[in-house]
């Protein structure tokens, strides 16, 4: 991409507020008091699976829903009842919706068309805006004779020569290959940076979500269920739910005991001790279950001694994945009545010692200032 000439499609940033926002269609409660903030020039994202209400919630932000209470405030001003065209927002939708009979730089030009802006004002702001998404050159084509990644910028340029406030993204690699992706996300990053926008991306996908956004919104069943960094989601979910969809778990069901004066979490994998301060005060929450992540823990010799710091649970390996960077073990720890319990283990390619073969008995050793007990 090129830089882009200062002044041109700039503009300030602006925050968004979501209040105590309810949406239903008919009598399925899509959105549940959801209550959010975007700071100006943030980079933010809703997150969640299928049919959680992240795009329907990016919708209402746009002004194509309408929510049943509460309200949608942007730069401070109450946007909740105005059409879409007067809220000053751009929006990316994840067909691109591209004109196919209309050149490039007719597809880029309609919104400044509907205007009715200068066409010495429109050509300017056209070739900047194809110029900043690397597409300079291509304004005689159509949609059909350019790439998906190309596709894309199309859309992309088309909303930001606008100069909206607010830049919306609604799944927009999902029709991207993987290496295109990772390309194309990047470029959006830059763009978002470059032009200060305030954006959010919904996506279901946690790598897309995790390398280019500031904050992400983690969403189930229309309801807000953490927001944060992506670090301090992946480092600290507030639930289960958050910390599996926020990357791979290990999740162990039992309940809390003691063992001398140190809290521990009883298992049918075996008793795993708790870091200072991971017993909460009162009843536990619902459904507490011990979590930690593959990589926090590494496999050894049966009778190899024990770090400090780790505590130990015997077991078989049962299969062994290859993922590039990162060997996968999945390991089967004897519990009582026969019934096994599975554990990942994740080791960096190049570093699992010899012989780590399906069927060897090893020992897995977790570092127990990396579990977490959550609930539900």
């Amino acid at each position: 991409m090129t830089a882009l000439a200062v002044g041109t499609i700039a503009t300030p940033s602006v925050d968004i507020a979501i209040e105590h926002v309810d949406l239903w269609y008919g009598s399925n409660h899509v959105l549940h008091d959801v209550n959010l903030r975007i700071e100006p020039g943030e980079f933010f994202a809703f997150l969640g699976p299928s049919g959680c209400g992240k795009t329907t919630l990016l919708r209402l932000i746009a002004g194509f829903n309408q929510a049943d209470r509460g309200r949608v405030l942007i730069g401070g001003r109450d946007v909740s009842g105005l059409p879409p065209w007067k809220r000053d927002v751009g929006m990316v939708f994840q067909s691109y919706a591209l004109w196919p009979h209309m050149t490039v730089e007719q597809n880029v030009a309609f919104g400044l068309e509907e205007r009715r802006l200068p066409r010495q004002e429109i050509r300017k702001r056209v070739a900047a805006a194809l110029d900043l998404v690397g597409l300079g050159g291509l304004e005689k084509r159509r949609p059909a004779q350019l790439s998906g990644g190309q596709q894309q910028r199309v859309a992309l340029a088309r909303t930001i020569v606008v100069e909206p406030k607010v830049l919306l993204l609604d799944e927009p690699l999902s029709n991207l290959d993987a290496k295109l992706r990772g390309e194309v996300r990047r470029e959006l990053r830059e763009l978002q940076q470059r032009l200060g926008l305030t954006a959010i991306f919904v996506t279901h996908d946690q790598e897309e979500a995790n390398t280019i956004c500031d904050r992400i919104a983690v969403m189930k069943d229309g309801t807000v269920q953490q927001v944060g960094a992506p670090t301090a989601l992946y480092d600290a979910p507030k639930n289960l739910f958050v910390a599996g969809f926020l990357g791979t778990t290990n999740t162990l069901a039992g309940h809390f005991g003691r063992g001398g004066a140190a809290a521990v979490f009883e298992t049918a994998a075996g008793t795993i001790p708790l870091p200072a301060g991971a017993r909460p005060g009162g009843e536990p929450p619902p459904g507490a279950k011990l979590v930690f992540r593959p990589h926090h823990a590494v496999l050894s010799h049966p009778d190899a001694p024990l770090a400090e710091g780790r505590t130990r649970l015997p077991g078989t390996i049962r299969f062994k994945e290859f993922l590039g960077a990162t060997e996968r073990y999945g390991i089967a720890i004897p519990g009582p009545a026969a019934a096994d319990t599975e554990i990942l283990v994740d080791l960096t390619h190049g570093t699992a010692p010899a012989g780590l073969d399906p069927g060897t008995a090893v020992a897995v050793d977790i570092a127990t200032d990396r579990v977490l007990v959550l609930g539900e």
